[in-house]
């Protein structure tokens, strides 16, 4: 016995020296991460003279709330923090059903030049967003959208990138239960709402959270979609702290840092959720 405990520590020993620059290089990356908000976090309480400073100081030379004051004072945050969740709820909640019901349809369902299809789905991550803004834009005005909730969230329903996360999931999913649920009498749309989708919960949550990152710090569409200046939301604001002669650095990230909390309340609460959808929809690697 006294063998066996000296041999697992002669092991142990001479694993120390293998791992130890991974973990070296782990904690490198860690500090690169964090450094830019440690950054931000101390500016947020510096004055603008010293956040401007050069050479510039690390720690404010007194802790002042100022830049929370005249970003509430300065933004009406509120009012562009209830677009904000409007229009992510509604772009994630269209999204949801137009990726799940494409993805099953591309991953369970055959037919004619489904391939091909989806080729043309997946060949659409290639092109840059920027393209589509003349059309949809002209699309809104179309519908008399402009300036409205609705044409917020509308374009963003759509996403290949989604329609392919839940095409993955529902291919690696196990056949027994969709037969068993079919000899049982149930009919496609039955499967698919009852057996397979929730099935697909985790990839939902995962596509909820990035669906809902992606619709929160969207700013060019709003830009253009609401030329009035009526139903912006947050990143707008924030982008108006920008001055063309100077800007209120310690304003800004206070702002930043203020939009970016609820994002962070999102991803803590589903962050198993949204580790586990990403692992079962074969995006591992």
């Amino acid at each position: 016995m006294a063998e066996l405990v000296r041999g697992r520590a002669r092991r142990r020993r001479g694993a120390a020296p293998r791992t130890w620059p991974i973990h070296v290089v782990l904690t490198v990356a860690a500090v690169i991460m964090v450094v830019p908000f440690a950054w931000q976090i101390l500016t947020m309480f510096k004055t603008t003279a010293e956040a401007t400073r050069i050479p510039p100081t690390v720690l404010p030379e007194a802790f002042s709330t100022r830049a929370f004051a005249t970003f509430f004072s300065t933004v009406p945050f509120w009012s562009m923090f209830a677009v904000s969740v409007g229009a992510l709820v509604l772009r994630v909640a269209g999204q949801l059903a137009v990726a799940a019901l494409a993805g099953y349809a591309f991953a369970r369902i055959p037919f004619r030049g489904r391939n091909a299809l989806f080729g043309l789905f997946i060949g659409m991550l290639m092109v840059p967003s920027q393209l589509f803004l003349i059309g949809q834009y002209d699309l809104m005005k179309g519908l008399a959208l402009l300036d409205t909730l609705p044409a917020l969230a509308i374009p963003g329903m759509f996403s290949a990138f989604g329609t392919f996360l839940m095409r993955q999931a529902f291919l690696t999913m196990p056949k027994d239960y969709e037969e068993a649920a079919r000899l049982d009498g149930a009919n496609t749309l039955q499967v698919f709402w009852y057996v397979m989708l929730p099935m697909a919960r985790p990839t939902l949550a995962a596509l909820s959270v990035l669906t809902g990152l992606y619709s929160w710090n969207d700013l060019l569409w709003p830009l253009i979609v609401s030329p009035s200046g009526e139903n912006r939301p947050l990143p707008v604001g924030l982008a108006g702290l920008q001055g063309q002669f100077g800007t209120d650095y310690p304003t800004l990230m206070a702002g930043a840092f203020v939009c970016s909390i609820p994002l962070v309340i999102v991803f803590l609460v589903m962050q198993r959720q949204f580790f586990a959808g990403i692992a079962s929809s074969g995006l591992k690697g």
